[in-house]
Formats: structure tokens, sequence, C-alpha cells
């Protein structure tokens, strides 16, 4: 790694619990959040090395557990699936140093920034749904610099990946790498901080609660 991206992982101040990064290590979430997990652990290395953690523990127990009988054709049909796959599959690679979108998430939309399709939802905030399975919901937030969203609840858990620029509410700042976890507990008002717009990647698994008439009847067609 080189020293900007140690300089950029070493700025990062809000991680992952352990939690979080342990389901996301036994393969308890959603597709959704995988990918917000997956995006902010390439960026920072010390969730990155907590999570290496508790996949070497999780494969211990694997070690450790009884075995089961196995049909006769099983390691034919293993060993013929790897076959099928071998002509497809990549080596893992980097994002390019310049870019806005870490790896995973550059996969999951075959690019950059560029290749977003924006849609605006309201007050110069746009948004771009990702994808994925329908027990929890992942977009890009594009919101304009000096912009609020505004003030909300959650019905469930929100979890939020600053990409690019930087935003503020009640409690804390969240800049490039940052995770800010919300639930049923938390009501704010995120405003992204003047000079550069902010880019966000958000998974939701319940509608959030606008507290304003005019937010609540543009939710209905935003998704949010």
């Amino acid at each position: 790694m080189n020293g900007t991206m140690e300089q950029k992982s070493k700025e990062i101040r809000h991680h992952l619990s352990d939690d979080v990064l342990m389901a996301y290590s036994a393969g308890a979430l959603p597709e959704a959040f995988n990918l917000v997990v997956a995006s902010h652990v390439s960026l920072s290395d010390e969730s990155r090395a907590r999570l290496e953690a508790f996949d070497a523990v999780g494969g211990a127990v694997l070690d450790g557990s009884d075995t089961v009988a196995l049909h006769a054709d099983s390691l034919d049909a293993t060993m013929a699936l790897i076959a099928a796959q071998d002509g497809v599959r990549e080596a893992p690679r980097a994002a390019p140093e310049d870019a806005v979108f870490p790896q995973p998430l550059r996969d999951y939309i075959d690019g950059d920034l560029d290749a977003v399709a924006w849609r605006s939802i309201g007050g110069g905030v746009r948004q771009s749904i990702i994808p994925t399975s329908s027990d929890a919901t992942v977009r890009l937030l594009h919101i304009p610099a000096g912009t609020a969203i505004p003030d909300h609840g959650h019905s469930g858990m929100e979890m939020t990946l600053v990409l690019k620029g930087a935003f503020r509410d009640e409690f804390d700042r969240f800049a490039r790498g940052d995770v800010e976890v919300a639930n049923e507990h938390l009501n704010h008002t995120p405003i992204a901080e003047e000079g550069e717009d902010c880019i966000c990647l958000a998974a939701t698994d319940a509608p959030l609660k606008f507290s304003g008439f005019l937010p609540r009847i543009a939710q209905r067609f935003a998704g949010i």
C-alpha cells in the first residue's frame, strides 16, 4: 500500500463494530449491508485486520466441528463447479488510486462515478439504487455541499459509508471511509459540509421516518 492510501486509512475515525464484522464474516448480513461492509473494509486497515481475525476464528471453529457424511459424488460435483468457473474468475484488483469508489462497489456498478445513473429526489439531492436481494436496500447518494437531509429517524438499521466529501449531524463528523450506523434510537439531520459535494453509500433494512410532511410525500417516490 502506498503512502497516500496509508494516510487516508489512518484518517478514518468511525469504523464498523465487532458485531457487524462478525456478522459479515459469518455470512449473516443482507447483500445490501455486505456491499457497504466490503467497501468500508477495503478503505480501512483497522477494520480489515479485525475482519481477518474473525475469519481466522471462524475457520478454527469449523476445523473443530464434527464431520458429516457426504454423498459419494460430492467431490466430483464440487470440482466440476470449480472447473466451470476457472475461465471467468478474475484475480482481486485494487481500485485505481484516483478512484472515488472502492473496488467492491466498482465491481457492482462496473465503473466509478461516471458509470452512475443518478435520479433526482428533490432539494438537489440525487440517488442511484443498486440492485441487491430484497431483504434490504442500498443506494448511492449525491448531496450538494451545504445541503441538509431532512430530520429523520429510523425504523431499522441504516449503515452509511462516506465515499467523497463529508457530512455532519448533531453528534459527529463523517468523512471518506467513515461509517455511521443508525438504529431506531437515532434521530438526526445530516448536512453535507461546505466546499465539496458529499457522496455516500447507504444501506437500510426499513424505511426512514421523516419528521416533515413534504419529505414524507417525497419518500413515496424516492423509496427511502
